[in-house]
């Protein structure tokens, strides 16, 4: 069955510990340039979206990779990268839609979301609670459950006036 990161925004509180700790768990340093998580600031708005890689069943990092070096883990459900094929082109960086992979600062290398082989280190210390590693089934069921409770509510407010 495959897991997910479930990225829930409303409860991220901008900290950046999931940057911290994904750093430190694949570098060995506390730098969140080098972190496969990116917490992204919207000042204006108000708000902090953590933006990690969706693990894509169609995914376009793989359909770009001209050595195969990005392929699926059937097992984890995962995206996997191999170094010992990467020419380092960065077409997988620019093909993703929604900015999952990414270039380590230092080693100028392609990186991506890893799941952690399968206990995310960014969910397990987020706090808040806005990253969580659930079943992809789970996600889809989750999300229509809120969107009934909040047409619920709509609904509520339009018969009461």
């Amino acid at each position: 069955m495959q897991k997910v990161i479930l990225v829930e925004h409303d409860k991220c509180t901008g900290c950046r510990l999931c940057e911290m700790v994904c750093s430190v768990k694949h570098e060995g340093v506390s730098n969140p340039s080098r972190a496969r998580i990116h917490v992204i600031k919207w000042f204006m708005e108000g708000f902090d979206m953590p933006m990690v890689c969706q693990q894509c069943l169609e995914a376009p990092c793989i359909a770009v990779c001209p050595k195969d070096a990005l392929s699926r883990d059937e097992e984890l459900g995962v995206v996997s990268l191999d170094y010992d094929l990467c020419i380092g082109c960065k077409m997988c960086v620019t093909a993703c839609p929604f900015g999952g992979m990414g270039i380590d600062t230092v080693t100028n290398k392609v990186i991506k979301c890893d799941l952690c082989d399968g206990d995310p280190q960014c969910v397990r210390f987020c706090f808040p609670g806005a990253l969580e590693y659930v079943d992809a089934n789970a996600v889809n069921l989750r999300k229509k459950r809120d969107a009934a409770s909040k047409l619920a509510e709509l609904m509520s407010k339009v018969a009461a006036a």
